[in-house]
């Protein structure tokens, strides 16, 4: 899937930003999203990136790995 940016010319032309790699008579699907729109996407992709590298940096490459001995009360629900 591919995003490109347009521009509305009149109620049934877009001005495209790029071309489109297309041949003609190609049928595509439009969605339409306002600036708005865009700026929540982005944004919410920042928090996601975000909580993505935290998430990284508890569990990291150097966190150590605990032994079945070193459990004080085990569970009896849990199963390996």
């Amino acid at each position: 899937m591919n995003i490109i940016e347009a521009q509305v010319v009149d109620d049934r032309h877009l001005k495209l930003t790029q071309s489109l790699a297309l041949p003609p008579g190609s049928r595509i699907f439009i969605t339409i999203s306002s600036s708005e729109d865009q700026i929540q996407i982005m944004e919410r992709e920042s928090w996601t990136k975000l909580s993505a590298q935290k998430l990284e940096g508890a569990y990291g490459e150097d966190e150590p790995e605990y032994s079945v001995s070193l459990v004080k009360q085990p569970n009896p629900e849990y199963q390996l």
